[in-house]
């Protein structure tokens, strides 16, 4: 391969998405991550796409939303590329609403999405039914968005890993710098920076409800995979000794997801999952010149949103690290 134009240090979703929108710009690319491909938070279990709420409108939220709206194309374009279907489908979220407060919140949060998501998505408070995979729900109503998209994290990275070399880049476990530099190196290349990193736990069941949206109560994610799986996480803990361990907090989770969706009871558990997920002080995204290493750049800290941030993100750093072009939002700066 000619000498690389742009070399990604980190193998994960906000990595390879840069490598990735680098070389469709026509930039020769090499990625070097000496642990492989997803080999940390990006190779996760549970894969929710999910917006924030949309009230108290900010430049998150606003690139979070414009990521969502990319993410359609830039997943299609990623598995036509590699000939691997990465597990995407926008097939929305259903939320239950615990009592009276939170149905006036949801219809209030209605109202604003009719303006913030620009026609191209709904939040909308429906009657919650009674089978099937529709939630149980308290008041008899949930929340049922068309934003929320879900994806198969381990595929889905692999994936822009072949369309990258796909369009002559590399992905090497060693290798010289060359060009300009990204580092993408999740939770060590936060705490280098004065971030840091949550461990999340999930688990993976055998149950087949393909097609249907996500789920979300209790705090906890049920994705229903096309592959006849379901995904449940995850933990957030601050404070581990084993970053890789299943424990009782997991039991916690798979417990909880049980009693909040009962359709779930006595599902076979294929997969446990532990990983470490990147997080900055602000819990945005950190894009941009590199705060400790001169002339270098910096895209990491997808905390729980990275594979919903990593369309817009690699837009967004390949403009700044090819062209010039300096997109980033004033608060996603380190």
């Amino acid at each position: 391969m000619a000498t690389a134009d742009v070399t990604v240090m980190g193998a994960g979703v906000f990595g390879l998405s840069v490598a990735y929108a680098c070389a469709r710009k026509g930039a020769v690319v090499r990625v070097i991550d000496p642990h492989g491909v997803a080999s940390g938070s990006s190779g996760g279990l549970v894969g929710a796409l999910a917006p924030h709420v949309p009230e108290n409108w900010n430049d998150k939220k606003a690139f979070q939303f414009e990521s969502l709206i990319m993410a359609e194309a830039f997943w299609r374009d990623v598995a036509d590329l590699s000939g691997v279907d990465v597990g995407y489908a926008r097939s929305g979220r259903l939320q239950p609403l615990a009592d009276a407060r939170a149905v006036d919140l949801a219809r209030a949060r209605a109202q604003t999405a009719d303006a913030l998501w620009q026609g191209k998505a709904q939040w909308e408070v429906i009657p919650s039914g009674q089978a099937g995979w529709m939630p149980p729900s308290p008041t008899g109503l949930v929340v049922h968005d068309t934003l929320s998209a879900l994806i198969h994290p381990r595929r889905a990275t692999r994936a822009l890993a072949d369309a990258v070399i796909a369009l002559g880049g590399e992905v090497l476990a060693d290798g010289d710098q060359q060009g300009k530099v990204v580092w993408a190196t999740g939770w060590p290349g936060m705490q280098e920076i004065g971030g840091n990193g949550v461990k999340g736990q999930a688990a993976l069941l055998r149950f087949d409800a393909a097609g249907q949206p996500q789920l979300f109560a209790d705090s906890l994610h049920i994705i229903p995979h096309g592959d006849g799986t379901v995904a449940i996480g995850s933990t957030s803990e601050r404070e581990f000794d084993d970053p890789f361990s299943n424990d009782a907090a997991l039991d916690d989770v798979l417990e909880r997801a049980m009693l909040a969706f009962p359709i779930l009871h006595g599902a076979e558990v294929l997969e446990r999952w532990a990983g470490v997920r990147p997080r900055s002080k602000s819990r945005a995204p950190v894009l941009g010149a590199h705060p400790t290493r001169a002339g270098h750049y910096i895209a990491n800290g997808g905390f729980k949103i990275g594979f919903g941030m990593a369309p817009k993100v690699g837009a967004v750093m390949a403009n700044l690290v090819l062209d010039g072009d300096d997109q980033i939002p004033e608060g996603f700066r380190a």
